[in-house]
């Protein structure tokens, strides 16, 4: 009995994991894709960080997109470039509701900016 116990844990901890890393890399794609929207030169590169969490919502659930927040804004790097970058950073929800958003995510998205 104890051992099925331990191994039901251990099988729920290994997909608490997997859902995490797909959230993520949903999270990353998201807010890459949201960076080359806000590039386009008749875009303001402001809407990265609205069209981010939308993707977010219809790739996943409202509730995670909910629990992130992001910016997006133009930079420039060092060699001159000007570019979008959107930032989220929030957590998300974990299998087990009772526990709420407990696993962290932080990332960036970057594109090139068009026009002059």
């Amino acid at each position: 009995m104890l051992v099925s116990v331990l191994i039901l844990a251990l099988l729920l901890a290994v997909l608490q994991v997997a859902v995490y890393v797909h959230v993520r890399n949903v999270v990353v794609a998201s807010a890459q894709e949201g960076a080359r929207y806000a590039a386009d030169a008749d875009v303001p590169s402001t809407d990265g960080a609205a069209r981010t969490v939308q993707i977010v919502a219809q790739a996943t659930t409202e509730r995670t997109a909910r629990g992130l927040a992001c910016t997006s804004a133009e930079e420039t790097d060092a060699s001159g470039l000007r570019l979008v970058v959107v930032r989220c950073a929030g957590s998300v929800p974990t299998l087990f509701a009772a526990l709420g958003d407990l696993l962290p995510v932080r990332v960036t998205g970057r594109a090139i900016k068009e026009g002059g």
